[in-house]
């Protein structure tokens, strides 16, 4: 059996608290608790909490960048749209302490903000090309102006789908539901789907229900 690193153990230990209790209210000294560690042994390996949420975006961000790099010039069915958006809910839920208190998490991690705003903008990218994929297939039928709000649209939900999702359970930051913001994902886009399309779009987006 593999014995875990200590500097792995912070890191997990600290995603699951930042998760369950909101960033804010999770110190140093509570993580070494929950790790049966002295805060010396903690420091020894992190200098501040704001290095072990540094620490954590980097591994967020790298996911992120293989999630979104999504190709210009091919063919995406409706089958590979839904399981992109799958994997996309899934990553945010298990980084969801960034988006439930966003506007203040990046505000005192200034050094993360342009990373995160090229995050957005590479997840409206990624739709565009998936829209545009569709597009070209007849799958879809769009104008470039409603084009460019419905990828914008599909940013604004994804980014903030997690703090919705929570309102709806601040007693129990656990339960999150990640299919819930796919299907609705897929019904942003289910009008501008050609018609013998849309059913089968409906189809997919229930099965994540």
């Amino acid at each position: 059996m593999t014995k875990v690193k200590t500097r792995d153990r912070i890191l997990n230990t600290s995603l699951s608290l930042f998760n369950s209790l909101g960033e804010p209210n999770v110190t140093t000294l509570l993580i070494s608790d929950e790790l049966d560690i002295s805060p010396g042994n903690l420091y020894y390996h992190f200098r501040s909490k704001g290095d072990i949420v540094e620490e954590l975006f980097i591994a967020f961000e790298a996911e992120m960048q293989d999630l979104l790099a999504v190709p210009e010039d091919v063919d995406i069915s409706l089958d590979q749209q839904s399981f992109f958006l799958h994997l996309l809910f899934e990553a945010v839920a298990r980084y969801r302490f960034l988006y439930q208190d966003l506007v203040n998490v990046l505000s005192r991690y200034e050094r993360l903000q342009a990373r995160f705003k090229r995050i957005l903008k590479n997840k409206t990218r990624a739709f565009r090309s998936i829209c545009e994929s569709l597009r070209r297939q007849n799958m879809m039928q769009i104008e470039q102006e409603e084009l460019d709000s419905l990828c914008e649209q599909l940013t604004l939900t994804a980014c903030y789908w997690s703090a919705f999702d929570t309102l709806s359970h601040l007693d129990d930051r656990e339960s999150v539901d990640p299919g819930r913001g796919v299907y609705q994902m897929m019904h942003l886009m289910v009008p501008y789907f050609a018609t013998d399309v849309q059913e089968h779009a409906k189809l997919i987006s229930r099965d994540y229900l």
